[in-house]
């Protein structure tokens, strides 16, 4: 799950659904309708899979993905999180695909299909690393130019592309807001209550951790999936479609690197100096954006009010209803497809 930096201070002790959300420009607050959510929050999933699957070489990896819609449609690219895979977006893709997009769901490294393509590569999971594996990719496959969309590291490595590379961005669609962080930023301790919401990231920090991560992958996705969607009644073949991706050879380092990363524990690769010195700087993002909470996110996330005004273009913050935890597009798939068919819109 993602990021840990000062905004978080300013929302301990609050929750989704008790958040005073702030208006920008000609923005306002919008809350899904209970229609496009409830259904998803007590049920499984209607698809199990998707229309098309392919790899590309982009970058330092070969990127597994899959698709739907047809090839000269808008191209949007729907990034999945930590510890999810491409399934979060299987409901979302046939939505949006028959409304006339391009439908992208690319595996990052360390998960499912993707791979790096030489062993010497640094297994390294920091913000920069992950939003130039987008980038790459959206060059493999010639796309100038793309709606962007994510969750968790998702919704982090969508905001990196679009403060760092406006011009490839037509659009954002940002669950929990803002997710732009530094080790900077993470020195400061948090107060009890917020730290104890990210044991897991002290968990990882330890020799125990990497350990245990190893041995109990999937129970421990299991685990995070449970705290950060209390709400969502998945069933055993829902989580095992996506558990299959953690069997990655890279997924334990990626996950673990990530993580130690945001502690200055890990350190990164020089080659993304010169990024991280510009996301230090809290850079605004310019392109229209459309951020979402569901209303039962149980992992550390910020309070909309915090974020908003480093959307200085057209923006609107949703707050989704009917028991919407972390995984928001796999719990709304509606509601997160509607929300980047009206951001392109704007």
């Amino acid at each position: 799950m993602d990021h840990f930096d000062k905004e978080r201070r300013r929302f301990v002790g609050a929750t989704a659904l008790g958040v005073a959300i702030a208006h920008l420009g000609t923005a306002g607050t919008a809350a899904a309708s209970p229609a496009e959510a409830a259904p998803r929050a007590g049920r499984p999933q209607g698809a199990t899979s998707f229309a098309r699957t392919a790899s590309v070489k982009a970058g330092v990896l070969e990127v597994g993905y899959a698709e739907d819609g047809p090839a000269n449609g808008t191209p949007v690219i729907l990034l999945h999180g930590w510890p999810y895979d491409i399934h979060s977006y299987v409901d979302v893709a046939p939505i949006l695909a028959a409304k006339g997009y391009r439908a992208i769901v690319p595996y990052l490294r360390g998960y499912g299909s993707t791979r790096f393509l030489s062993p010497d590569t640094p297994r390294n999971g920091q913000q920069a690393a992950l939003a130039s594996d987008v980038v790459a990719f959206m060059d493999a496959l010639k796309i100038d130019k793309a709606i962007v969309a994510g969750f968790d590291w998702g919704a982090r490595t969508a905001n990196i592309v679009a403060a760092l590379w406006p011009g490839r961005c037509k659009a954002m669609v940002s669950v929990s807001g803002y997710l732009i962080g530094s080790q900077a930023l993470n020195e400061a301790p948090l107060p009890p209550k917020a730290e104890l919401s990210w044991w897991y990231q002290f968990y990882f920090a330890t020799d125990r951790g990497k350990a245990g991560y190893a041995k109990y992958t999937h129970d421990f996705a299991r685990l995070i999936w449970e705290q950060a969607s209390p709400k969502w009644r998945f069933d055993d073949a829902t989580f095992q479609r996506s558990a299959q991706a953690f069997d990655n050879p890279d997924h334990v380092a990626i996950s673990i690197d990530n993580y130690r990363w945001r502690l200055g524990l890990a350190h990164g690769e020089r080659k993304y100096d010169a990024l991280e010195a510009k996301l230090a700087k809290q850079p605004d993002i310019t392109i229209p954006t459309i951020t979402m909470e569901g209303d039962a996110n149980g992992a550390p996330h910020p309070d909309p009010a915090s974020y908003a005004k480093r959307f200085k273009g057209k923006y609107e913050h949703r707050l989704v209803p009917g028991g919407i935890g972390h995984n928001l597009p796999q719990e709304a798939p509606e509601a997160f497809a509607k929300a980047i068919v009206n951001v392109d819109r704007f």
